[in-house]
């Protein structure tokens, strides 16, 4: 949810902590504040955007080789001036920035007010800095031992980076179930919730293991656990380039991500697909490919986007490589006391790999016996070290808060699964194997062309822009397509919209159509055409406004909708990966055109790393 970021070395650390912070704002943006060592420990913060803090900081003596800082996502407390990070302890002598939630401070806030603590905010951070300060005073320790200390009696996530105003050369930082990574310079440190502040002044970093303090002190890099055993630092070299994490001349990095989905899908692909050698490996399956056969069960666990990318791949699945699955929201998962067995297989899908639910379905799931499989999209996050196996998206850093490429890669990335299964099992024949191959490696250049419709669909988005309330219908793997383009509208434009499978408009819905209701129905030539046909003229009936998204060359559906846009043949179950491209398009020139900020929706995060 929050960014930290966070400097110690030689260079003047403002300049990069706000640059950090602008970088890190997707997942966070309601305040911003940063810490400074100069002349004295100095916090300074603002409600608001990251360039309203560096507005407010204009003109004002910011020098110093080490500082912290942070931009919030609330969960304690309004956003406001008082509840930013950074937090000061009781007597000043320390500050905190913290991501994550801390679920015992009430009483901890409790037990502090009878020992003279008075605080400012509303936070359970500031409980957090408190607790660390009392104990360092009462046990008379090194501050290393009081965040030792406290951290094996609070309850909860958190990432946390600590800076003491008695030494000017150190950083205390600690994770649990919230993520953090050390980058290693000549001589200087860099700390952040991700590595897109740090890849402009190193490739080398640390991800931080749960349950790790890293203490960072006159230019030495050390790792303990909570039980005080040191731990060698793995470094690892970074994968990312520093235009990824530019707009790159686009107006908004969701534009860009959208635009970016014919390389994202082939970048999914590359090395693991070949048409032309019928070859489809994915390596992360290697391990457990006969568990994925000779399985009754797949359990798909995930949130949001990532959810509907699981149920793309029910469909998928079952018709391909005949096996039962089932796809749970990761957040009620674990609330219902879920039948789990032994050999059941469990894909858990999250782009950024620390989703708090996801990763608490994964841990109840593993506990029963279950056999985990990870697709995630970030290197180094917290679901491919929990998981038995997995695989990577490989698409590139997505900074946009609603997901688009994520999505197309985790259908490509779980399509290469199904057939990889079935093919194995036997469950489809070599000529559609081939077939499915040569029809994957197409997919980018469709998705290419679909893209060439953007005027098009740009022009809809005008005669659309003002509606209330919008309907999304599809049906078979294009119902999961539907809920994608509902959530897409409401995320970014604000606008009420469901998602329904076509045929359940009759129950209920259908009520909702008239004059001023805009439906928006896929429509591509596929098992279910006739019926999708029929749900048209249903709402037409009722003097509903269509909007179409068809097969090229379909002249029927033409002439009974109000608008169509063409998308390419393909294979019926790879047709999400196309029908879904309309959807993020449609919402994105109506959000910009409805005046809203499309990367940084209002109350929403990129990474949910709280329950």
């Amino acid at each position: 949810m929050c960014g930290i970021v966070a400097y110690v070395g030689n260079r003047e650390a403002y300049p990069i902590i706000i640059k950090g912070l602008k970088r890190l704002e997707y997942r966070g943006y309601d305040s911003a504040g940063i810490a400074l060592l100069n002349g004295g420990l100095n916090i300074y913060k603002k409600k608001g955007k990251v360039t309203e803090l560096e507005d407010y900081l204009k003109g004002q003596d910011l020098k110093s080789t080490i500082g912290i800082g942070h931009t919030r996502w609330a969960t304690h407390g309004e956003p406001n001036d008082v509840n930013a990070h950074p937090h000061y302890s009781e007597h000043k002598n320390l500050a905190i920035i913290h991501n994550g939630i801390i679920e015992n401070y009430a009483a901890l806030k409790q037990d502090l007010m009878k020992r003279g603590h008075e605080f400012k905010s509303e936070t359970d951070s500031e409980v957090f800095i408190h607790f660390i300060e009392d104990i360092q005073e009462h046990e008379k320790c090194s501050l290393e031992e009081a965040v030792r200390l406290a951290l094996s009696k609070v309850v909860g996530a958190y990432a946390i980076v600590i800076i003491s105003r008695d030494n000017g050369n150190q950083l205390i930082a600690a994770r649990k179930g919230s993520p953090l990574v050390v980058g290693i310079g000549e001589g200087e440190f860099f700390l952040a919730s991700d590595a897109t502040p740090i890849i402009e002044y190193t490739k080398d970093v640390v991800y931080l293991q749960d349950q790790e303090i890293a203490v960072i002190r006159d230019g030495k890099f050390t790792i303990k656990n909570i039980e005080n055993v040191e731990n060698t630092p793995y470094i690892q070299k970074l994968d990312m380039e520093l235009e990824s994490i530019e707009k790159g001349g686009f107006e908004h990095f969701m534009l860009k991500e959208i635009f970016e989905q014919p390389k994202s899908i082939t970048d999914s692909m590359r090395g693991r697909v070949n048409a032309a050698k019928n070859h489809l490996v994915l390596g992360g399956m290697r391990e457990y490919v006969n568990n994925m056969m000779h399985t009754n069960r797949i359990v798909i666990v995930a949130c949001g986007t990532s959810w509907h990318a699981g149920l793309v791949a029910e469909y998928i699945f079952e018709e391909l490589a005949r096996v039962n699955v089932e796809v749970e929201y990761a957040s009620e998962f674990r609330y219902r006391n879920p039948i789990i067995n032994e050999g059941d297989i469990v894909i858990a899908i999250s782009q950024s790999g620390e989703t708090a639910d996801t990763l608490a379905a994964i841990e109840l799931a593993k506990s029963k016996g279950a056999i985990i499989f990870g697709v995630c999209n970030a290197v180094g996050s917290s679901i491919p070290r929990l998981t038995h196996a997995g695989a990577y998206l490989h698409a590139g850093p997505e900074i946009g808060v609603a997901s688009t490429k994520a999505f197309t890669s985790q259908v490509t990335v779980l399509t290469m699964m199904a057939i990889s299964i079935a093919y194995k099992k036997g469950t489809i024949t070599e000529s559609k194997y081939h077939e499915l191959l040569v029809e994957l490696e197409s997919i980018p250049s469709k998705v290419e062309k679909i893209l060439k419709e953007n005027e098009k669909i740009k022009y809809l988005a005008g005669e659309f822009k003002d509606a209330r309330n919008f309907l999304y219908l599809g049906r078979g793997c294009n119902f999961p397509v539907a809920l994608e383009g509902a959530l897409k509208l409401k995320e970014i434009s604000y606008i009420h919209a469901e998602g329904y499978p076509a045929a359940e408009m009759k129950h209920g819905p259908i009520a909702l159509i008239d004059h001023e209701m805009p439906v928006v129905i896929i429509a591509t030539k596929d098992s279910s055409y006739e019926k999708i046909v029929s749900n048209i003229q249903e709402v037409k009936a009722r003097k509903g406004r269509v909007i179409a998204v068809v097969t090229e060359g379909d002249t029927h559906i033409q002439k009974m909708a109000d608008y169509v846009i063409e998308i390419p043949q393909t294979s019926e179950l790879l047709i999400p990966l196309l029908s879904v491209i309309p959807m993020q398009l449609l919402s994105y020139h109506i959000a910009v055109m409805r005046g809203c900020n499309v990367d940084q929706p209002r109350n929403l995060a990129k990474s949910v790393t709280v329950e």
